[in-house]
């Protein structure tokens, strides 16, 4: 029975939370982040600037709700992925001269002592926008587009969804395209104007292109993620090469509840985490759309883990971790180890070992805490069927109250610490054959596996 229990909480852990979470349901105020802004508004440009994370974005708020013909694009900053500042509307369409409407899906980077904006209109077109400031004074230093259909050769049908990237050497690419023709080309270093031709990206293997893509770059190897349809799944292939080719390795994101999917990454204070749009709010749809923001995990060999859309969204850590040493076992730690939660010796990597005791997601007052992985922020201990699973914070009650527990003094050892459920309270964080669940405790050795010391 313990074996078919941790089998369906491995399932849960793994599996559920994507289906659950897919249309965002309300949340505790403290824990949902997800829509980041109270504003309608989609394809996301994340980007950091001076210690503080931009997300450019095209501006549902303002369009009519049947098509996506908004006039402008917007920009919100935070400095810890919770509390956004909307600056406004950093550029519109009439700020180019020779561009007549469709505010599409932006993208942005830093250089030269300028922000640039590198923005898609008419559907044909890409211009580009220049600034001291990241939040306004933008211009157009060209008074023509940067990439235009008919003027220029392989542009493809859609010249759309523009990706700015530059790469260690200082060289600068712009990726583009919709209708299937992902497409890249060289940016001079003024990164106003381009050189050499515009050429085809190619991608072997998976789900082809639809729209969408991304570039970024991790531990030397080039990472090219992109929409496959619509709506399509985020997915990813790889290559030695900034123009590749590029070899498929899988699916990042699933499908959204709209019908486009689109996204952007970047990497701040150590974390990795991913932009994307969906419906999130009342009232919205395909045309008006919601930003969210999951974190970004990679595995050791480099691929990307899959990502749960949840409701919680994500924060910035600022608790130290710990780690919990078993009372009658010291030489062992609570760990997780592909989800499952287990006390062992010699835990590796370390940091499988490593916990961060936040204030309790179903209650912060009094003695109640949350175990939140260190290595794996937005994922918590949490009891299902008693058995103890490492799983991905979905915002919701059960959640919550399943990954909530009161500190109390050590049953074994008033020195030490026990941990007793938040809404079984006849329960208490015990090890049994090495493995965690949360059990009624009556015997001596019951209050033995129920301690725990809590070391840095």
């Amino acid at each position: 029975m313990r074996r078919l229990a941790l089998a369906a909480a491995r399932l849960l852990a793994v599996c559920s939370l994507v289906a659950a979470t897919l249309v965002a349901g309300p949340a505790a105020p403290a824990q949902a982040s997800n829509p980041i802004v109270n504003r309608f508004a989609a394809d996301a440009s994340m980007h950091v600037y001076n210690n503080r994370v931009y997300v450019y974005t095209t501006d549902d708020e303002s369009n009519s709700g049947t098509y996506w013909d908004s006039n402008a694009w917007r920009v919100y900053s935070s400095a810890d992925l919770v509390n956004w500042t909307d600056h406004g509307a950093p550029f519109s369409v009439g700020g180019f001269g020779w561009a007549t409407r469709y505010a599409w899906a932006p993208s942005a980077t830093q250089r030269n002592g300028y922000y640039y904006l590198y923005l898609p209109t008419d559907r044909t077109r890409i211009g580009v926008a220049r600034s001291t400031s990241p939040t306004g004074g933008f211009s157009d230093p060209r008074g023509t587009p940067l990439i235009e259909k008919g003027r220029d050769a392989n542009t493809g049908e859609e010249p759309i969804d523009p990706a700015v990237f530059v790469d260690d050497n200082g060289q600068a690419y712009l990726y583009f395209g919709g209708a299937r023709a992902p497409k890249v080309v060289r940016l001079n270093s003024d990164m106003i104007s381009t050189t050499g031709a515009i050429q085809n990206v190619t991608i072997s293997g998976g789900s082809g292109f639809a729209e969408a893509g991304f570039m970024h770059k991790r531990n030397g190897v080039y990472y090219y993620s992109y929409s496959t349809g619509w709506p399509g799944q985020i997915a990813y292939a790889t290559a030695s090469s900034p123009l590749g080719p590029f070899t498929y390795r899988g699916v990042i994101l699933e499908g959204v509840n709209v019908n486009t999917n689109h996204h952007s990454m970047a990497e701040y204070n150590g974390q990795w985490y991913i932009a994307y749009h969906r419906n999130a709010r009342a009232g919205g749809g395909n045309y008006k759309r919601s930003i969210a923001l999951e974190y970004l995990s990679y595995n050791a060999d480099g691929t990307i883990r899959r990502v749960t859309q949840t409701s919680a969204g994500v924060g910035t850590p600022t608790i130290a971790a710990n780690r919990l040493q078993s009372y009658n076992f010291p030489d062992r730690y609570v760990r997780h180890a592909d989800y499952d939660v287990r006390i062992d010796p010699n835990v590796s990597p370390a940091a499988d070992a490593q916990w961060r005791m936040v204030p309790g997601l179903a209650d912060t007052g009094g003695a109640y805490v949350s175990f939140e992985a260190a290595n794996l922020p937005g994922y918590y201990l949490r009891h299902y069927n008693y058995d103890l699973v490492l799983a991905r914070n979905d915002g919701s009650a059960t959640f919550r109250a399943d990954a909530t527990f009161r500190r109390v003094a050590g049953l074994a050892d008033s020195s030490a610490a026990s941990f007793q459920s938040y809404n079984f309270p006849d329960r208490y964080l015990r090890h049994a054959d090495y493995l965690l669940r949360i059990d009624p405790v009556s015997t001596t050795t019951a209050r033995a596996d129920a301690t725990f010391r809590v070391t840095g």
